[in-house]
């Protein structure tokens, strides 16, 4: 048999026909004359170089070879047909994978999303990064990832922005701190005492000591921490003060209060960051359009700041 011969359309035809048991039920099947479909089943025969259909009380069944003939083409025909049901799912966003990379304090938020995502969609495979935000910028311009989330972004000149929640930072302290259950705190009060802070870059750190500086006011004593896990108990046992953001703060914090710090909260904002120059998979679009359209179910009202849909006008039709 001379394979290089073979085409899915004579293979097609050749199916129909045995389906159909005659050349003009098969042609008016497909569309087709019966001129047109006699002529690939003679070529068909040729490239096989055996008999493939006789004639049997005026219809045609496949012979011996005809049988395995017919058996490998719907076998290569479903393949194919499965192939297909695959890319509409896979450009529908149902299927694939993509990465999300996100600083540390949005472990603490992107779960709301990415549960009820995972459950929505199983036969998608999400792969999760998570670091300070020097590491996720080192990952961003390596473009190894679909999605990244920063509360402060990176240059945008390769890269476009949508948020999607308040990340408001709030001042910590004990529950039995000495301003505990004061109505008003002036920042100036507080200069005296130990703050916990991570590691310069931070942006929550870098938010903090620019408001700072627009008060002009600057901290005395202060303590690096590695994570705002570290700081949060740190302040519950009496080492000093933090600004984290109220999501790091479990529903119930017996051990901690948020001081009504004058000027403060400090607004913030989470955002999906896509980078232009990097294609965006179906699956990663799918997870954008999901989260547009399901914010609203998976945080609190107040948290809101739906811009999801700007950014994927920016990043135009599907690639």
């Amino acid at each position: 048999m001379n394979i290089r011969h073979l085409t899915f359309r004579l293979l097609q035809v050749y199916v129909a026909v045995v389906r159909c048991g005659s050349v003009s039920e098969a042609a008016r099947r497909l569309h087709l004359t019966q001129p047109t479909v006699s002529q690939q089943l003679k070529r068909l025969g040729e490239a096989v170089g055996e008999p493939l259909l006789a004639n049997r009380q005026g219809r045609l069944v496949p012979t011996e070879a005809g049988h395995e003939l017919y058996r490998a083409s719907r076998e290569v025909l479903g393949r194919f047909a499965d192939f297909d049901d695959y890319l509409v799912a896979l450009r529908g966003g149902e299927r694939g994978r993509f990465s999300i990379a996100l600083v540390n304090t949005a472990q603490y938020v992107l779960p709301r999303l990415l549960g009820p995502y995972s459950r929505a969609f199983p036969k998608v495979d999400v792969t999760v990064h998570i670091g300070n935000r020097r590491q996720m910028l080192t990952r961003f311009e390596r473009q190894d990832d679909d999605l990244y989330v920063f509360s402060h972004p990176p240059s945008l000149a390769h890269a476009v922005a949508g948020r999607f929640l308040r990340n408001p930072l709030v001042v910590v302290a004990p529950q039995d701190h000495r301003l505990a259950g004061h109505e008003g705190v002036a920042m100036e009060e507080l200069l005296t005492e130990r703050f916990l802070l991570r590691e310069p870059g931070s942006a929550t750190r870098m938010l903090f000591e620019s408001w700072l500086q627009e008060q002009g006011l600057s901290l005395g004593t202060t303590l690096q921490m590695a994570s705002n896990e570290a700081i949060r108990v740190g302040v519950a046992s009496n080492m000093g003060l933090a600004v984290l953001s109220e999501h790091v703060l479990p529903p119930e914090h017996p051990d901690l209060v948020i001081l009504p710090v004058a000027g403060l909260p400090i607004e913030s904002h989470w955002q999906f960051i896509v980078r232009r120059d990097r294609r965006l998979s179906h699956a990663a679009m799918g997870f954008l359009r999901f989260a547009e359209g399901h914010l609203d179910e998976c945080v609190e009202p107040r948290f809101l700041s739906n811009e999801i849909g700007g950014l994927l006008a920016g990043l135009g039709s599907d690639p």
